[in-house]
């Protein structure tokens, strides 16, 4: 057992390990990296920091790190989405030092990321770049001991092309969002799934015959409108992007600007990586009874302060759903304080794309232990062999066959010249 953590309460243990055992049945493609790890020691004495969502799946690869011999310490990226029961597992059953409590205050949040920087981590894991920012400005001291980072969504991944392009990222890391085996499944699928999951668990209501706004058609985006359009929903897109305002139009889905969007909206969700992308034009458009929600990484997607200005209300209805009441009366309900919907309100992605996702993590996190003095101090995308590889694991777990080229075909395929091919 970790003897240096903060969490809830240790006697949860019990039902959390229960819960990572069983999310690890749908990990296949983690759970052979685990297994190789455990034989190999790739990572044997290396201080890993992560700082990501605090959950079941989350669990199975801090466990696949620990296979690998590394020293684990883990801090919630978001302040809603920890499950504390998950906390108290890894803590009592897999010796990983975790500082995370559902529902802590921004000042805790702060603290539990500098305990993790506390341990002198060599490799960040990442979740929002929150521990990287931390690092890059006010514990720059600790910098030249860091070898490298993985980036697990889009939001961190801006930050940190950000900073490449100011010259100021002081290592090498490896952007698992754009990862095909993450983004193509993970945003796509798992978003979809989980924010409406969310937002019925939170409210109970029947999506159908009802109008969602989305706002953002990345991959995301696009996942959401999917199943959205499949609950029987009307679905309305507001993007800034043309070429994916376009795709949106061609999808069959409706597509305008958020303040006539407003009019409409039952249910709006921001999945953008953007602030104020619900602002007091859309506010102030917004028929009544309305429910906003976030399935973005932060909580500024949603502009709660002008909320917070105008209403003349603010009513709990119940744990995470919130309804402001306007001066003419109307209300706007929103769900999760504007954090991430889908994991505060319900488990986030399901296990079985979080399998992909993290399998990345785990074989980025080798590869750029192995390759550090080789790299320079920006943002790489995950090595094509390691993405097709979880990809034809994940194929392999799943019983699914596939055909391969013929070496004709390659060389007709790799040849300008077809009649000599």
């Amino acid at each position: 057992m970790s003897t240096n953590h903060d969490i809830k309460d240790l006697t949860l243990a019990d039902e959390g390990l229960a819960r990572i055992l069983w999310a690890d049945r749908d990990m296949p493609v983690l759970a052979s990296i685990r297994e190789r790890f455990e034989r190999e020691r790739p990572l044997e004495g290396v201080r890993i920091g992560a700082c990501m969502h605090v959950t079941t799946e989350t669990a199975n690869l801090m466990r696949a790190l620990v296979a690998s011999g590394a020293q684990v310490a883990l801090c919630a990226s978001n302040p809603l989405s920890t499950q504390d029961d998950t906390a108290a597992a890894l803590v009592r059953d897999f010796g990983i030092d975790v500082f995370a409590i559902a529902g802590e205050d921004a000042d805790t949040y702060q603290r539990h990321i500098e305990a993790v920087i506390a341990t002198n981590p060599q490799i960040i894991m990442d979740d929002g770049a929150d521990l990287d920012t931390a690092l890059h400005t006010t514990h720059t001291d600790k910098l030249p001991g860091v070898v490298g980072g993985t980036e697990e969504t889009t939001t961190g991944v801006v930050r940190l092309m950000a900073m490449a392009a100011e010259g100021t990222l002081a290592y090498p890391v490896f952007n698992i969002n754009d990862a095909n085996t993450k983004h193509c499944f993970d945003n796509h699928y798992g978003t979809g799934q989980s924010t409406l999951d969310g937002i019925i668990r939170a409210t109970n209501r029947l999506m159908c015959g009802r109008t969602i706004v989305i706002s953002g058609y990345g991959y995301c985006g696009s996942g959401l409108a999917l199943r959205a359009k499949g609950m029987g929903m009307r679905v309305i897109v507001c993007e800034v992007d043309p070429l994916k305002a376009l795709e949106a139009h061609m999808e069959g889905y409706e597509v305008m600007p958020a303040a006539e969007a407003a009019r409409f909206a039952d249910v709006w969700v921001t999945v953008t990586g953007n602030c104020k992308v619900v602002d007091g034009p859309a506010f102030e458009n917004m028929k009544d009874g309305a429910i906003v929600c976030n399935s973005g990484h932060f909580d500024s997607e949603i502009n709660l302060v002008w909320l917070e200005e105008h209403a003349v209300k603010k009513t709990e209805l119940k744990p995470l759903v919130e309804e402001y009441t306007l001066p003419d009366g109307r209300t706007v309900i929103v769900l999760a304080q504007g954090r991430l919907v889908n994991l505060s309100c319900a488990e986030g992605h399901p296990a079985s794309v979080m399998d992909m996702s993290f399998a990345n993590q785990a074989l980025a996190a080798e590869y750029l232990y192995k390759h550090a003095g080789e790299l320079e101090n920006k943002v790489y995308d995950v090595p094509a062999a390691i993405d097709d590889g979880v990809a034809r694991v994940k194929l392999e777990t799943l019983g699914i066959e596939i055909d391969t080229l013929t070496e004709e075909q390659i060389k007709y395929m790799n040849s300008w010249n077809f009649e000599q091919a």
